[in-house]
C-alpha cells in the first residue's frame, strides 16, 4: 500500500517532468521524426504513475453512454493573418470533426464552447514545455475542469520547443497542477494547414491520446509493459513515415504504425486499438 504522502510525491515527480522533449536515446535517423510530439515520460515515471494508476484505479467494466468533452481552443498569434498563427474557425471545426471521427468508436463527443484569439508573438513562438511563456499563456487563458479540453495552438518558432507539432499534459497530473492541463499544438497541422505531411489533423488525435492517459506505441521499446496495453504489439522505437510491414521486436505482431498513438504521418494513422480505448475509459473514469 502507498501511503497519502508517497502518492503526492509520486505525483509531484511525475508532473514535474513529463512534459519535456525527449531527445536522447534515440537512434540518429529518428531526428526526422523526434519534433512530432514533446510528451514524454521515463521509466521510472511511468512505473509511478501506473502504480497510483492502479490504486484508484475506477472499474469501467459493462459502463456505457457517450462522453462529452467541452473544448475551449486558444488562438495564439503572432500576428492577424494565417501566417501568424490566425486560423480561421472553419479549420478548428474540421479539427473538431476529425477528432469526433477518430474517437468515436471510444463513445467520445468533442463540443467546441469557445474561441479565444490572443496576440503574443513571445507566446506564439517561445511556449514550450516548462518555459515561463507556457506557464504564462496556460495560468491567463485556461478555463474549466478536468474534463475540460483546453486546446492552445502556436508557432513553435524558438526556443526549446522549435519544431515540435505538439505536446499534452496527462490526466494524472490535473489534481496537483490543474492550470497546466492541456494540449498545445503546431497551428499549421490541423486541416488545410502548411505541414506537410502532418495537416490531416492527427497531431492533435495523438495529443488528446496523451490527455486521456495514453502512452506512445513504441514506450518502453521491446522490453517490459511497454504502453501498457495488451493489444499493441511492442515497438522498438518511433515510426517515421508509413513503413508497411515494419517490425523491430522479436515479439508476435508487426509495429503498430496505423495507431495515433506512434509518429507516422498523418494519412498512416487510422485507429485506436480495442485496448487503448478502454484505457482511455478507464482513465477518464479515474482522473477526469
Amino acid at each position: 500500500m502507498i501511503s497519502t504522502a508517497s502518492i503526492s510525491l509520486l505525483l509531484s515527480a511525475v508532473s514535474s517532468a513529463f512534459a519535456s522533449p525527449v531527445l536522447n536515446g534515440l537512434p540518429a535517423n529518428l531526428t526526422s521524426v523526434i519534433g512530432r510530439c514533446g510528451t514524454d515520460l521515463n521509466d521510472t515515471q511511468i512505473i509511478l504513475a501506473e502504480k497510483h494508476f492502479l490504486l484508484n484505479k475506477v472499474n469501467t467494466v459493462g459502463a456505457s453512454g457517450l462522453t462529452i468533452i467541452n473544448v475551449y481552443w486558444h488562438v495564439i498569434r503572432s500576428r492577424n493573418d494565417l501566417y501568424g498563427g490566425n486560423i480561421p474557425d472553419n479549420q478548428i471545426s474540421d479539427q473538431i470533426n476529425v477528432l469526433n471521427s477518430d474517437y468515436r468508436d471510444g463513445s467520445i463527443r468533442f463540443t467546441l464552447v469557445e474561441t479565444t484569439r490572443t496576440t503574443n508573438a513571445d507566446w506564439f513562438d517561445n511556449a514550450a514545455p516548462n518555459t515561463q511563456q507556457q506557464s504564462a499563456m496556460k495560468s491567463a487563458l485556461r478555463k474549466g475542469g478536468a474534463r475540460d479540453l483546453n486546446i492552445y495552438s502556436v508557432g513553435f518558432n524558438s526556443g526549446q520547443g522549435k519544431g515540435l507539432l505538439g505536446y499534452s499534459t496527462f490526466p494524472w497530473q490535473y489534481s496537483s497542477n490543474r492550470k497546466d492541463d492541456g494540449v498545445v499544438i503546431q497551428y499549421s497541422t490541423v486541416p488545410g494547414g502548411s505541414m506537410s505531411n502532418y495537416n490531416e489533423g492527427r497531431t492533435l488525435t495523438h495529443e488528446a491520446g496523451h490527455w486521456f492517459g495514453l502512452y506512445h506505441t513504441f514506450q518502453g521499446g521491446c522490453n517490459g509493459s511497454g504502453d501498457y496495453v495488451d493489444d499493441t504489439p511492442a515497438e522498438a522505437s518511433p515510426a517515421g513515415g508509413c513503413p508497411n510491414g515494419r517490425d523491430t521486436c522479436s515479439s508476435a505482431g508487426s509495429d503498430p504504425i496505423h495507431s495515433y498513438m506512434d509518429y507516422t504521418y498523418d494519412s498512416c494513422m487510422n485507429m485506436f486499438t480495442s485496448g487503448q480505448v478502454s484505457r482511455i475509459k478507464s482513465q477518464i473514469s479515474t482522473y477526469r
